[in-house]
């Protein structure tokens, strides 16, 4: 079981967090669900915390039923509103680039 008081607010994340926030936002953006997905993180970006205990909550049915690598690890993050930002960000950049290569 994951503790969530290891990331505090203040803390930086490491490259590791880093890289996992990039591989989920290539998933998202992969799936073509970048809107939703935007506006959702957007709106429970003030209860994140919230929803990082409530992922660890009920980490154990989840993940007794569906394969989540890296569902403890993202519970962790989701309590960091500074990986929610990067999140974000990196969604963004992804959908930029994207754009910008079907135009031209």
């Amino acid at each position: 079981m994951t503790v969530l008081s290891k990331i505090e607010s203040n803390d930086m994340l490491s490259e590791k967090d880093i890289e996992f926030l990039n591989r989920l936002a290539n998933k998202i953006h992969k799936s073509g669900f970048v809107t939703p997905s935007i506006f959702f993180l957007e709106m429970v970006r003030p209860l994140s915390s919230l929803g990082g205990h409530a992922m660890v909550f009920m980490g154990p049915i989840i993940t007794g039923f569906v394969k989540a690598d890296g569902y403890y690890k993202a519970a962790e993050l989701l309590n960091n509103k500074q990986s929610l930002v990067i999140l974000l960000d990196e969604i963004e950049r992804l959908e930029m680039l994207s754009s910008k290569d079907d135009k031209g």
